[in-house]
C-alpha cells in the first residue's frame, strides 16, 4: 500500500467532503438525528471508495 502525501488534490477532496456532509445536514436533516446519521456515514463510506478508487492513483 503506498503512502499518501498531502497534496493540494488530497486537501481539496476533504474540502469538499466537509462541505457535502455540513450542507446535506444543515438543508435537509437538521432535526432528523438517526437518519442524519445513517446518511452521513453513508456520504462516508461512497466518498472513502471515490477517494480511494480515482482520486488516489
Amino acid at each position: 500500500m503506498k503512502k499518501v502525501k498531502p497534496t493540494s488534490r488530497n486537501i481539496a477532496s476533504v474540502v469538499i467532503f466537509v462541505i457535502i456532509i455540513v450542507t446535506v445536514d444543515y438543508l435537509f436533516l437538521r432535526h432528523l438525528f438517526w437518519k442524519r446519521l445513517f446518511v452521513n456515514i453513508l456520504i462516508f463510506v461512497v466518498y472513502l471508495v471515490i477517494f480511494l478508487k480515482v482520486i488516489n492513483k
